[in-house]
């Protein structure tokens, strides 16, 4: 009766934990640190659910104009990342590898740099090698563009728009490097 007791007691807590650590998905803010954690969820559609992407423009980490439109034709997914974002930092080579291998395939990779200071950033990029261009996104209002389609919910997240210019893909979350260049694949695939 007493094993059974004890054995009861384990399973409730362990259910608590687990349900704390849940925390409903892509809502876990990680310790201290002020940001939304992804749940990991990966969201492909079909090229009829698919809505234009807001056609922002902005300042690179280089000062450099960007302009998303200057972009049609091109795969380019758009990753939310910060300095400070332990995730970020862990799937920056990842990013840098898909750039590396299909920038002369059609894609563009764009970092859009959110709630960090200039030269924080700029150290990330330096530190991490990282070669595609960040548009500066300080106060979020980029990201908040999305909203009519698959938003960038958390820190990392990566927002991947088709050849048309539309909204295809999201990965909530820090990614890998196979899993964004599946995407890719996929997109770069599709007709015109």
């Amino acid at each position: 009766m007493r094993t059974r007791a004890i054995f009861a007691a384990l399973l409730t807590s362990l259910v608590v934990v687990l349900s704390a650590c849940g925390g409903g998905g892509a809502t876990n803010a990680t310790a201290g640190q002020g940001f939304v954690a992804g749940d990991g969820s990966i969201v492909l559609l079909d090229p009829n659910q698919r809505v234009a992407a807001p056609d922002f423009t902005g300042t690179t980490l280089t000062d450099e104009n960007f302009a998303l439109a200057d972009h049609r034709g091109e795969v380019i997914a758009i990753n939310v990342w910060a300095s400070w974002c332990g995730p970020c930092r862990a799937e920056a080579p990842a990013l840098e590898a898909v750039w590396t291998q299909n920038r002369a395939a059609g894609f563009l990779m764009l970092g859009l740099d959110t709630r960090d200071s200039l030269a924080a950033a700029q150290g990330f990029v330096k530190t991490y090698a990282i070669t595609f261009p960040s548009v500066v996104d300080t106060d979020g209002q980029i990201q908040l563009l999305f909203g009519d389609s698959l938003p960038p919910q958390a820190i990392p997240s990566t927002v991947i728009v088709d050849k048309q210019g539309r909204v295809a893909a999201r990965i909530l979350g820090p990614t890998s490097q196979s899993t964004l260049q599946g995407l890719i694949d996929s997109l770069l695939a599709e007709s015109s």
